[in-house]
């Protein structure tokens, strides 16, 4: 399913990871502008992969960066 993400990601051109937790939920990290990343939140929101089931959504830690830790988007396993 985050095959999805990674393609959502990078048409909207953020950077960051994806991960499936073992309780069944996913966690993740998104860098890039501000306009961009919102997009990628309201995605991640409301439409999320096919076969994906979204409850709520929990988005935290977010600041200002100078510079981004990622240069790809990928799922960690």
């Amino acid at each position: 399913p985050n095959q999805y993400t990674e393609q959502e990601a990078k048409k909207l051109g953020v950077v960051g990871w994806v991960k499936n937790t073992s309780q069944g939920t996913v966690t993740g990290q998104v860098q890039g502008p501000e306009e961009k990343v919102n997009a990628m939140k309201s995605w991640l929101s409301k439409v999320g992969s096919p076969s994906s089931r979204i409850d709520k959504t929990d988005f935290s830690n977010e600041k200002e960066i100078s510079k981004l830790d990622f240069s790809e988007f990928n799922t960690r396993y």
